[in-house]
C-alpha cells in the first residue's frame, strides 16, 4: 500500500554510489517516515530502493516534494515534477547475514548471493557494507565462501562471451610499471587467440593499465563496442570500470581504500570474478614477492597461488600462478605517459626499451601461448618473441588504438628535477613505496605526464652525481611537495 503520492525534485547531488531521496520533515511526520528508513519508490513500471533523509528545512524542500539525488534520477530514468509514489520498504534481508558474517558464521550461496546483489545494486548504507568487508577481513572466506562470492559477483554483473578459447592474466600488485598486459596481450592476439583485457584504473598506485592505455586509447567502451573490436582483432585494452563486470568487487574496493585493507578470500573473488565474468578460460596470475606486495616472501606467495588454483577449478578455469621478483619498479616510467613510453618503446623495438619489462612480458606471453595448446611446451618464448621482434605484435597494437578510438597524447610535466646519488656504489635496493609516493605526489595517475623516469637498477654502478631518477610535474606546488618527501624519506640505497 501506498504511503503517498509526491512530486520529484532533483537535488543535483551525486553520493558516488548509495540511493538516497529527501522528505521535510512535514511529511515525514505525515507518513510516519523517519531518517535512514528504506523507502520503495515507484514511477509507473520502474522501482526502486531509497535510503531516506528527512530535512527541517522547507526552503529545502516544499511539501508533497520528493529529493532525489542524481543515482536514483538515473535510474529512475526521472525528470522534475514526474509523480511517484513511496512505500516503507524496510531493511534488507543480507543485513542478518552481514551480522552473522561479523559473528564468525560461515555463510552460504544464497546468503552470500543476498549481500552481493544488495551491494551491487546500491541497497546497502556505506556502514552498512563496511560491516560485511570488516567481517571477511576479520573471520576470513573459507574455500567455498570464495567460491560463492566469486559466482555471486559474476552473477549480479554483465558477462562477455566468445567462440574459442579465451585467456587473460592479472597481476597481484604493489610494483610501479610492471606494465606486461599492454605487451603481453598484443603477442597473444598476434598469435590468434582472444584475450579481452579489462583492466583497473590506478587504487594506491601511480597507474594502473587503463590509466596508461587512455595515453594511446579510449578506454570507456560499451559493451557492444569492446565486443566488435574483439571479433575483429581478438583483444582489447579496456576500464573494465566501464562495463558492469562484477560490479560489486568495485563497490567493496571502494570500501577497503580508505581502511587500507583487504580480505584474502575478497582479494581472491576480486580477481576471479573479473575473469570468469570475461569468459577466461585461461587465466596467468602474477604475484610479485616483496616488501611492498601483498606477499612478503615466498612463503606468503605459496600459499596465495594454492588457493588461486584451487578457486580456478572450482569455476572451471586452467590457472597458473607465478612467482616473480617484486622488489624494485619493472620498467623505467612511472605515471600513465611515462608508462606509455615504455610500452611504446618495447612494442616499436626502440633503444630506449626497457630490458626487464620487455623480458618478463616475453615470459608471460609465452606461458600463455603454451597454456593455450596454440604452441608446444618449451616453445612459448621463442614464439612470443618472434611476434614481438617482427612487429606483428606492434600492428595487433595500432590496430586496437585505431579501433578504440586513438587519443593525443598527453604531455610530459614541464616541471623536472633530477634526484643525483650522493655516494659512489652500487645500487642495493629500490624502495617502491617511495617511488610510487613521489609519482603520486607529482600529480599520477590524474595528470597523466606527471611521474618519474628511473636510470638506475638494483645492482647498477653509480658514480657521485649520477641521475637515479628524474620527477615530472604540471605545477611547481607538486613538484615542491615531492621534494619534501625526499628530504626524509630515502628512495634509493647505495653502498
Amino acid at each position: 500500500m501506498a504511503n503517498g503520492n509526491f512530486k520529484i525534485k532533483p537535488m543535483n547531488i551525486e553520493t558516488g554510489g548509495i540511493l538516497i531521496a529527501v522528505l521535510n520533515q512535514s511529511d515525514a511526520r505525515k507518513h510516519d517516515f523517519r531518517s535512514g528508513d528504506r523507502i520503495l519508490i515507484k514511477k509507473g513500471k520502474k522501482e526502486i530502493t531509497a535510503v531516506l533523509d528527512v530535512t527541517s528545512l522547507p526552503r529545502t524542500l516544499a511539501n508533497g516534494k520528493l529529493g532525489l539525488f542524481q543515482e536514483v534520477i538515473e535510474h529512475l530514468k526521472a525528470k522534475k515534477n514526474d509523480e511517484v509514489t513511496i512505500h516503507f520498504a524496510g531493511k534488507p534481508e543480507s543485513l542478518v547475514y552481514i551480522k552473522q558474517k561479523l559473528h564468525g558464521k560461515v555463510l552460504n550461496q544464497k546468503e552470500l548471493h543476498s549481500i552481493v546483489d544488495d551491494i551491487t545494486n546500491d541497497r546497502l548504507t556505506d556502514i552498512e557494507k563496511t560491516a560485511f568487508v570488516m567481517g571477511g577481513y576479520m573471520n576470513g572466506f573459507n574455500k567455498q565462501e570464495t567460491v560463492y562470492l566469486t559466482k555471486s559477483m559474476v552473477e549480479t554483473g554483465e558477462t562477455l562471451s566468445f567462440k574459442g578459447t579465451v585467456l587473460d592474466k592479472h597481476c597481484i600488485g604493489g610494483v610501479p610499471n610492471n606494465r606486461t598486459s599492454m605487451i603481453v596481450a598484443p603477442i597473444v592476439a598476434a598469435a590468434g587467440l582472444i584475450m579481452p583485457k579489462t583492466s583497473s584504473r590506478a587504487i594506491t598506485s601511480p597507474a594502473g593499465t587503463a590509466d596508461t592505455m587512455e595515453c594511446l586509447a579510449k578506454v570507456e567502451l560499451s559493451k557492444k563496442k569492446i565486443e566488435k573490436v574483439i571479433q575483429k582483432f581478438g583483444v582489447c585494452l579496456v576500464h573494465g570500470g566501464s562495463m558492469k563486470l562484477a560490479p560489486a568487487d568495485d563497490k567493496i574496493i571502494e570500501i577497503e581504500r580508505p581502511l587500507s585493507i583487504d580480505a584474502e578470500g575478497q582479494l581472491l573473488a576480486s580477481v576471479m570474478a573479473k575473469k570468469h565474468s570475461v569468459g577466461a578460460k585461461v587465466v596467468l596470475i602474477d604475484i610479485p614477492i616483496g616488501p611492498s606486495t601483498k606477499s612478503k616472501n615466498r612463503s606468503e606467495a605459496n600459499k596465495l597461488k594454492k588457493k588461486f588454483v584451487q578457486l580456478g577449478k572450482a569455476l572451471g578455469m586452467k590457472v597458473k600462478v607465478i612467482l616473480t621478483d617484486g622488489s624494485e619498479p619493472i620498467g623505467n616510467g612511472v605515471g600513465p605517459l611515462l608508462e606509455a613510453r615504455d610500452v611504446l618503446a618495447i612494442l616499436q623495438h626502440t633503444d630506449a626499451a626497457p630490458k626487464d619489462l620487455r623480458e618478463k612480458s616475453l615470459m608471460m606471453a609465452g606461458i600463455l601461448l603454451e597454456l593455450s595448446g596454440k604452441v608446444k611446451k618449451g616453445k612459448g618464448y621463442h614464439r612470443a618473441k618472434y611476434l614481438l621482434d617482427s612487429g606483428l605484435a606492434w600492428q595487433k597494437m595500432y590496430d586496437i588504438i585505431q579501433a578504440q578510438g586513438k587519443q593525443k597524447m598527453p604531455y610530459l610535466g614541464k616541471y623536472s628535477f633530477d634526484v643525483k646519488s650522493s655516494r659512489k656504489g652500487k645500487v642495493k635496493s629500490i624502495n617502491n613505496l617511495v617511488i610510487a609516493k613521489l609519482a603520486r605526489t607529482c600529480g599520477a595517475p590524474f595528470d597523466k605526464g606527471a611521474g618519474l623516469y628511473l636510470y638506475k637498477k638494483k645492482k647498477d654502478k653509480v658514480e657521485v652525481g649520477d641521475v637515479l631518477f628524474t620527477m615530472y610535474a604540471y605545477s611547481d606546488e607538486k613538484m615542491l611537495q615531492a621534494k619534501k618527501i625526499l628530504i626524509n624519506q630515502k628512495s634509493f640505497e647505495i653502498k
